[in-house]
């Protein structure tokens, strides 16, 4: 039995709670941690957990029977938790984004290395049936190199979200929608159609003058072999849609699916490639339903990399890569200039210090709340 401890427990926790529950047969909640303890309380009886309450990280990192820690606090605790749970012999899984900087996921995987500790970043869209299977469609090759990839995260978050204490800060959330709701796409996109070679980028904050970052930025990226990308994160869309599209040379394919292929007429204009379709959605079809999905199914992929059944499927580098194409972004649209990846040391971004000191800040946050009365989130689309 994999013993587990949940740190911080905001709207995201019971996500996490939910999960390890389900999957009782391989996973025991011991501990409940949080700076609110009373919060920490609460939810232990909410959820019939019969286990120890921490106010203290260190106090519980000391016990020494944790096998695995949930970290679900704000971006810019991420890695300070994450190495000391590491360091005290404990596996790691921390919610999205894996930190506020590159510097700090350097870190952390310096960190994983070292004592050899998992060290897996929530990715939960990836382990879903229809994400699962459009990887595997795309690895097929059946619609030809990909030549155009569109990334639509679409939210809408009224005036009051960011009056949150820590959110709408650089210092504190590390950046708006991009990196705090569009992650989740832009993960997927990476994993997916793997990093591009240059990004540009333009933001802006249109509706909420309480934050200092952005609710809406757009992205274009380039690959050597020609092809482009544009990534468009938004918490001003009413409707809530996300998708992924990609256009191959031979169809385009996209979550929710959807699948088109075109041959030319001779004049060049298109018709129908209806034996290309056909093939692409028999496939689809034939690929296996996953058996847990979500925060679930990535739990559940956890238990099996510490069995040493696989590896991670979402681990620290992936984690990386996704915070690198997030900065790649804020580098862009901060300075007006096209971004080179992949980044290292050298960009001005590369340390929390740097994008506190040079990203663009749109308003002065004035607005504090402790917490909301409702904990309710959405994490995004599932079809």
């Amino acid at each position: 039995m994999i013993k587990v401890a949940i740190i911080g427990l905001g709207a995201i926790a019971p996500s996490h709670i939910k999960a390890y529950k389900e999957l009782n047969e391989h996973y025991e909640i011991a501990a409940l941690c949080d700076v609110y303890l009373e919060k920490a309380q609460q939810t232990a009886a909410e959820y019939g957990l019969n286990c120890e309450i921490y106010q203290d990280v260190q106090q519980l990192f000391a016990r020494g029977d944790i096998d695995l820690v949930s970290i679900c606090t704000p971006p810019y605790t991420h890695a300070e938790l994450a190495i000391s749970a590491m360091k005290a012999g404990l596996h790691v899984l921390v919610e999205k984004p894996m930190a506020s900087s590159l510097e700090e996921c350097d870190a952390m995987n310096r960190t994983a290395a070292e004592t050899g500790k998992l060290l897996s970043v929530v990715a939960q869209n990836r382990f879903r049936t229809p994400m699962m299977k459009l990887k595997q469609v795309l690895d097929s090759q059946l619609i030809g190199q990909v030549v155009h990839a569109q990334v639509d995260s679409f939210w809408w978050r009224g005036h009051s979200y960011y009056d949150l204490w820590w959110r709408g800060t650089w210092e504190k959330e590390g950046g708006g929608c991009t990196l705090n709701h569009a992650v989740h796409h832009i993960d997927i996109f990476q994993w997916m159609n793997g990093m591009p070679q240059e990004v540009t980028a333009l933001m802006s904050n249109t509706s909420h003058d309480n934050a200092e970052v952005e609710d809406l930025s757009i992205a274009v990226c380039r690959y050597n072999n020609g092809s482009m990308a544009q990534i468009t994160s938004s918490v001003v869309h009413h409707g809530q849609e996300q998708q992924l599209i990609f256009q191959g040379k031979k169809a385009r394919v996209s979550a929710p699916w959807k699948v088109n292929a075109s041959i030319s007429k001779p004049n060049g204009f298109p018709e129908v490639n209806n034996e290309l379709e056909e093939k692409l959605q028999q496939l689809y079809n034939s690929l296996p339903e996953l058996q847990y999905e979500g925060h679930t199914g990535q739990i559940y992929d956890i238990a099996r990399a510490i069995k040493g059944e696989k590896p991670l499927l979402a681990d620290g580098q992936q984690g990386r890569q996704t915070v690198e194409l997030i900065t790649a972004i804020y580098e862009s649209a901060s300075t007006g200039q096209a971004v080179k990846l992949p980044l290292g040391s050298s960009s001005s971004f590369y340390s929390r210090e740097g994008i506190i000191k040079n990203a663009k800040y749109f308003y002065e946050k004035t607005s504090s709340v402790t917490s909301f009365a409702s904990n309710e989130i959405t994490t995004g689309d599932e079809k």
